[in-house]
Parts: C-alpha cells; sequence; structure tokens
C-alpha cells in the first residue's frame, strides 16, 4: 500500500479507494494505514472521493498540496485536473 502512495507523482492526487483497489482493501483500511504509519510517504497526496482532506490533519495537508501546486476549488481538490492514476 505504502508503495502506491509512494508512485503517486508531485502535483497529482489519488483517492483512498483508488489505492485500496490498487492493493486489494478498503478504502478505511487505506486511511487508518497512512493515519498509524504513513509517515514516510506522501500520504498527503490521498484524499477522500470527494476531493475532501482528511480533519484531523486539514491545515497540514492543505498546506503541503498547495505547496505542489495542485489546484482547489471550493475547499477541495480539483479531482478532474490532476487525479491520479
Amino acid at each position: 500500500m505504502f508503495d502506491a502512495v509512494e508512485a503517486i507523482p508531485p502535483g497529482r492526487v489519488s483517492t483512498y479507494g483508488a489505492i485500496g483497489r490498487m492493493v486489494g482493501v478498503g478504502p478505511r483500511r487505506v486511511a487508518r494505514a497512512l493515519s498509524q504509519g504513513g509517515g514516510a510517504v506522501p500520504w498527503y497526496r490521498v484524499v477522500r472521493a470527494d476531493g475532501t482532506v482528511a480533519e484531523p490533519v486539514r491545515v497540514r495537508q492543505l498546506e503541503l498540496l498547495a505547496a505542489e501546486g495542485v489546484p482547489m476549488r471550493d475547499g477541495r481538490v480539483d479531482l478532474a485536473a490532476v487525479g491520479w492514476p
């Protein structure tokens, strides 16, 4: 799972569901794994299916995504523009 997150290019994002489908687990398991031990991978490049970010790390995640030039629209990542894969 962490390898799939590591593969997301800078400036792009994926969803918990997309990563889960790649590795054969559900989106909640992806979220749990990233929250418990994903610090060494670009965890901030993974968002919810609606483009929103995780509330507990919202401010930091939005800062990191903005630093990579990820476009936002109404407080959500524009998945149509930067969704991966």
